[in-house]
């Protein structure tokens, strides 16, 4: 089960993840600055989606303005360097599980809870992968969103 769906101390999830996306960053020579770094953050502690505005807003809240290229900008870096992904069909974000590794994932979206739990799969060795190869087509991106119920809101798990 991802993360996302079970019970876990998000605080030292966070503290984690931004650990490793900083060594991510000084090993790739990319700056994280204060900015992308708490936009990361927010995204670590929701765990669902979020959009820019729900970030600005979030932003605004604890005292530091921002205007949507704040946030837009951040959001951009983030997912071109993978620590981040956007969930297309909510048009908004949430951050990478697996920064360090180079991934193909689907995304698991309860539509209860809004919690969005990120799985790994491999599109060029499934069935897509192999009609692609039977027509001659090689797969860029592909983007897999399924949406249904995560365990708390099935009632089967209890409450984060």
């Amino acid at each position: 089960m991802a993360v996302a769906f079970q019970t876990h101390d998000h605080a030292r999830c966070t503290d984690s993840a931004m650990t490793n996306a900083r060594a991510i960053c000084a090993a790739r020579g990319l700056r994280l600055t204060p900015a992308r770094a708490r936009v990361l953050e927010i995204l670590l502690e929701a765990h669902r989606a979020l959009g820019a505005y729900d970030i600005l807003e979030r932003l605004n809240a604890e005292g530091k303005p921002a205007q949507p290229p704040t946030a837009y900008r951040a959001l951009d870096f983030l997912v071109s360097n993978g620590l981040a992904h956007k969930i297309e069909g909510q048009n908004a974000f949430i951050a990478c599980t697996h920064p360090d590794r180079d991934h193909d994932a689907a995304f698991l979206i309860c539509r209860a809870c809004h919690t969005v739990a990120e799985a790994p799969r491999a599109a060029a060795s499934g069935s897509l992968g192999q009609a692609a190869r039977s027509l001659g087509f090689k797969i860029e991106r592909t983007v897999i969103e399924a949406e249904g119920l995560c365990p708390r809101c099935q009632g089967t798990t209890p409450p984060c």
